[in-house]
């Protein structure tokens, strides 16, 4: 199918794997209504405004842990972003003057892997990194199995890859952990509010997750979840102003002022609870099943499209919907400027901040990968403009042949 050429295309965010766009009107409301009618520190004052905005963070903790299925709201730390909640937890759970082995894998994102490094370099941490299927970008069980140590600390587990779209058997992984007596620390950066989630079931023991993303929320807003009964073995790495217990010059030991400090980003987590509830109103499931025809319309619509080559699962089973891609004989940034500059298509190419995975993928000298990825206000007409829009390229550069699959 040629598309036309002769006009200015339609803008089709196609990036959601950054950042989600377009929000719920919802969430701009409530945002707005914060700046416009309250504007107060949440916990900081006995008058109207400051107790409103207070019930404004324990409603998007009430909500967090609705759609989670946590144990305590209280228990869900507000941050400024996933990178963020998983520093807390990585160099939270590592005792310095003791040390520790750490176990992650090639598929994480550079927020678990330079924290970690950065402790290898301090001398407090030896690494365990599993391998990924060169195909799936799949882990292999019985190598995390093999991994653990007497003295391993943690297991970093990254849900969703932000490149490969790969689901990981999370609670299979949690299994495996427990059964050495080791926390999992979770990623779910492309998984909360995409993928059903349920904290208990999945025995997760410290989630990280952004607001920006599939909960829709704005940019700066974040959570860490500890499960209850750990956060004492969680150092905490900041200290300061709580608005409770403020004639003791300590931090508090209670959730959640114990891991956070300073005045909250109320008007970021107004906005976050916005996006929540209407994860919530959607449901996950719901989402999931929309996200599930997205994929399979743009499997089916690339199938046939000589020179290009996806990463990751081939088919719906144990993906989300990310992928990442070539075209034989296109840059991975051209083809991001050729999709954006002919059909208003916005990707992100490049290494995704994640070169263990590119390097796995045999991608990493090759400049990376063009990734488009999914969110819930596109629609399988939108994905169909997409493949269509990328046959289009692949035959204006000639490819000659198939890659293999």
């Amino acid at each position: 199918m040629s598309l036309p050429l002769d006009s200015a295309p339609r803008r089709l965010y196609m990036d959601n794997a950054a950042t989600s766009f377009p929000k719920p009107v919802a969430v701009l409301e409530a945002m707005t209504t914060y700046a416009t009618e309250i504007g107060a520190s949440a916990g900081r004052g006995g008058y109207a405004e400051a107790i409103a905005a207070a019930q404004i963070v324990s409603d998007c903790r009430s909500r967090l842990c609705r759609l989670f299925n946590g144990e305590k709201p209280e228990h869900f730390v507000f941050t400024l972003n996933c990178t963020d909640a998983l520093n807390i937890a990585l160099k939270g759970l590592i005792d310095p003057s003791k040390g520790g082995h750490v176990i992650c894998s090639q598929t994480d994102h550079n927020s678990i892997l330079r924290p970690l490094s950065a402790m290898a370099s301090y001398g407090w941490v030896t690494q365990t990194r599993l391998s990924v299927h060169p195909k799936t970008g799949l882990i292999d069980l019985d190598e995390l199995r093999k991994a653990f140590r007497p003295d391993t600390r943690l297991v970093a587990v990254t849900h969703v890859s932000n490149v490969t779209g790969a689901v990981h058997p999370m609670r299979e992984i949690a299994k495996i952990a427990h059964e050495h007596g080791v926390p999992i620390v979770v990623d779910a950066a492309q998984s909360a509010g995409h993928v059903p989630l349920d904290l208990q079931l999945d025995d997760v023991d410290l989630m990280a997750a952004p607001g920006h993303k599939a909960l829709l929320g704005p940019s700066g807003t974040g959570f860490l979840y500890v499960r209850p009964g750990l956060e004492k073995r969680v150092r905490p790495l900041r200290e300061g102003g709580t608005g409770s217990i403020s004639e003791e010059d300590r931090q508090p030991d209670f959730m959640p002022d114990r891991f956070e400090t300073g005045s909250l980003n109320a008007i970021g987590i107004a906005g976050l609870s916005a996006g929540v509830q209407w994860v919530l109103n959607q449901s996950v499931s719901k989402l999931a099943s929309h996200d599930l025809s997205l994929m399979s319309t743009f499997i089916e619509g690339v199938g046939d499209i000589r020179g290009l080559e996806f990463f990751g699962p081939q088919g719906v089973k144990d993906r989300a919907g990310v992928f990442t891609l070539r075209i034989q004989g296109i840059d991975p940034l051209e083809l991001s400027v050729l999709l954006e500059s002919q059909f208003g298509i916005l990707t992100r190419s490049g290494l995704h901040c994640a070169p263990l995975l590119h390097r796995a993928l045999g991608t990493i000298e090759k400049g990376g990968a063009t990734r488009l990825s999914f969110g819930a206000f596109l629609s399988e007409q939108d994905v169909s403009y997409a493949t269509d829009a990328l046959a289009e390229i692949a035959s204006q550069c000639g490819s000659p042949h198939s890659l293999a699959k």
